[in-house]
């Protein structure tokens, strides 16, 4: 087992434009990663299984709902501090700040935003100790960038809603204790449901042979005859806007998370570059190789001033949809890119479970498509600069 020696860039100094709070928020997640996720993540994604030993831990630095107020047992953070937790968690694996992502964007947000008291008071403190894991169910077999053709839904009963449906690519799904799940009443209306571990008809298998995200936990949700009760009906929100919210929040997660990825494949790059010789000296003397060093090094300094920038206007309440599709693009572009460049750097030895370069790039190439493709996010940006809909 290697030692975790990474060591951050920060060649703009952005270090002076954060608080004393966030340094301290960030250096305690960072420390967590190299203690309780460097030394077990390559096994465990050798194995497909999620380290759910790291759960409590998740809990510990923040990284459930680091924003929600204390009130309901998160930390009260900006979102800044979000950000940067979530940028030290994928700099140790996608999948693991997929998890966190998960729970805190897509399951504590809109129970908060969009939930009663009594639903808040309910779920969101053991969430935020991790007692329960959520999922989020929007996705679907056949409505994936098109949510607002879902078939799921569900039909007033009286006393009840009885749910119908299936949902697939569901994070922390095979575990989760709690779905928030976003489906079509009998006008055709969205709307969100908290849906219970143990509802009878409420099942969540496994989704195998991925060779992406391994060692985060992916599956369906699905749902025959559920009985929900009414008050798990998420009441302050309906309507796409409702689950797009949420994707809002995870969205500039993942801009902060992808620099992670990217700083961990430049400073294993970096690092293998100055201790490699070929032809009597180091690679890293060798023209190409500076290249694509200095690269990379100047594509991560612009993600961490793009996501800076949004953070500060997120925490203004200013950041628009489009800005954050815009950051959630660039930087995962960036780093998928990044990891292919320093994959090259260690040749032979890039593929090898001994650095994390190649699993970092596999993960990459879910972080590029989920919670928007690649493609979706531009049409975004084209949306609100042009004012046409490309998507119609």
């Amino acid at each position: 087992m290697k030692p975790d020696l990474f060591e951050a860039p920060d060649y703009y100094n952005i270090d002076d434009l954060l608080t004393e709070e966030h340094k301290l928020i960030r250096d305690a997640a960072r420390a967590w990663v190299k203690r309780d996720v460097s030394p077990i993540i390559e096994q465990a994604a050798q194995d497909a299984k999620f380290p759910k030993s790291i759960i409590p831990g998740l809990a510990e630095i923040g990284a459930f709902g680091p924003y929600i107020p204390e009130q309901y047992g998160g930390a009260g953070l900006d979102q800044i501090s979000y950000g940067l937790i979530m940028q030290e968690i994928e700099r140790g694996d996608s999948g693991v700040r997929s998890t966190a992502s998960v729970q805190s964007s897509l399951v504590m947000y809109p129970i908060w935003k969009y939930g009663s008291e009594e639903q808040r008071n309910k779920f969101l403190p053991k969430l935020a100790s991790g007692e329960f894991m959520g999922s989020f169910g929007l996705t679907e077999p056949d409505h994936g960038s098109n949510p607002s053709g879902m078939v799921t839904n569900f039909k007033d009963m009286g006393d009840h809603y009885l749910l119908n449906g299936a949902k697939l690519w569901i994070s922390n799904s095979p575990f989760c204790d709690v779905a928030v799940v976003w489906a079509k009443n009998e006008e055709g209306r969205i709307h969100g449901l908290i849906v219970e571990r143990g509802m009878e008809g409420f099942s969540t298998p496994e989704t195998h042979n991925k060779w992406s995200l391994r060692a985060s936990a992916t599956g369906e949700l699905i749902f025959q005859d559920v009985k929900v009760p009414k008050e798990n009906l998420l009441p302050n929100k309906s309507g796409l806007g409702a689950p797009l919210g949420c994707l809002d929040s995870a969205r500039y997660g993942i801009a902060w998370g992808a620099i992670g990825a990217a700083m961990d494949c430049y400073d294993t790059a970096l690092r293998y570059a100055k201790e490699r010789i070929q032809f009597g000296k180091p690679i890293a003397a060798f023209q190409l190789q500076q290249k694509k060093l200095a690269e990379m090094i100047t594509e991560i300094t612009k993600a961490q001033l793009l996501a800076l920038r949004l953070g500060q206007l997120k925490n203004e309440d200013r950041a628009t949809s489009a800005q954050i599709s815009m950051a959630k693009r660039n930087n995962v572009d960036m780093a998928i890119k990044i990891a292919r460049e320093a994959r090259q750097i260690l040749g032979g030895m890039g593929i090898t479970g001994e650095y994390s370069i190649m699993r970092h790039m596999m993960n990459l190439e879910s972080v590029i498509t989920y919670e928007g493709t690649h493609d979706i996010h531009l049409l975004i940006t084209g949306l609100d600069i042009t004012g046409e809909n490309a998507f119609k």
